[in-house]
């Protein structure tokens, strides 16, 4: 219901800004000490503590001695092939300067719409809002359908003519549907309007309960004979099951209107 809202443009959504920008700012504060040097180069806490960080997924408090002696090889390592005589020969390459101006812009983004996101205040009104507004908009019935998938108009009318002969539906589906509900006499369960494609949902809606198509519906997928089999009021999920869903779509909206009014106060030519 609410996976869909407030997206926005290329990787600045709010899980991805959450889970790798989050620690900048909870190591930004933290002075950088030398751990060791590589060839010169000096390899200092916080460049380890990131590393760390964004190769475990573990806070540092959680991480072994061994995993941490294994993770800084590898980043020695990194420190070694850097700063070697091939790496000053590539590093004024275009590609990779392209590639390191990337990342860079693309570091900077993603802390600046995480402190954009901690200083978001979402009220508990404007949450109870959000989900009335969202419960609203849900298809008011689901569906309990069976079908059976064939490639031609001509197949999918012949078993429809079983079908008014008395052929069970159940076996003629896993006998004959090319689909992955074959096996289970063409079961789909229940599902929402929304999450079918047009013309199958469609068809669906004008059947009653108990009935199946008179005529074979065309998807992309090819022809189908639906049988619907039960229906039943939509129920909405509860407020507390959904509010962290709801809170963060909210946020992600809030970001984007933020993003959208910085781009149009740009100089983009």
């Amino acid at each position: 219901m609410y996976s869909t809202i407030g997206k926005t443009r290329a990787a600045l959504t709010l899980p991805a800004i959450m889970a790798s920008a989050a620690f900048l700012f909870a190591s930004a504060a933290i002075q950088a000490e030398t751990v060791r040097t590589v060839n010169g180069e000096a390899v200092d806490s916080a460049v380890v503590d990131f590393y760390l960080q964004s190769r475990t997924n573990k806070p540092a408090t959680e991480i072994t001695a061994q995993e941490r002696e294994q993770i800084l090889s590898e980043l020695t390592d990194i420190y070694v092939l850097t700063t070697q005589d091939a790496a000053k020969a590539v590093k004024d390459d275009p590609s990779v300067q392209a590639q390191i101006e990337l990342q860079r812009r693309g570091v900077i983004a993603q802390a600046v719409a995480s402190r954009f996101f901690s200083n978001v205040n979402i009220t508990d009104e404007e949450i109870t809002a959000e989900y009335k507004s969202q419960t609203e908009l849900a298809p008011p019935l689901q569906y309990k359908a069976r079908h059976i998938l064939v490639e031609s108009q001509g197949e999918a009318e012949g078993l429809i003519t079983q079908l008014d002969d008395g052929a069970d539906f159940e076996a003629l589906a896993a006998e004959h549907s090319t689909g992955p509900s074959a096996s289970n006499g063409g079961d789909l369960g229940w599902f929402a309007p929304n999450q079918m494609v047009a013309p199958f949902s469609d068809a669906v809606a004008k059947l009653e309960d108990g009935d199946y198509t008179e005529a074979p519906v065309q998807t992309d997928f090819g022809w189908h004979v639906i049988l619907r089999e039960q229906s039943r009021q939509t129920e909405a999920p509860p407020l507390a099951s959904v509010r962290n869903e709801v809170m963060q779509a909210l946020q992600q909206r809030r970001f984007q209107e933020y993003l959208d009014e910085l781009r149009s106060k740009a100089t983009i030519e």
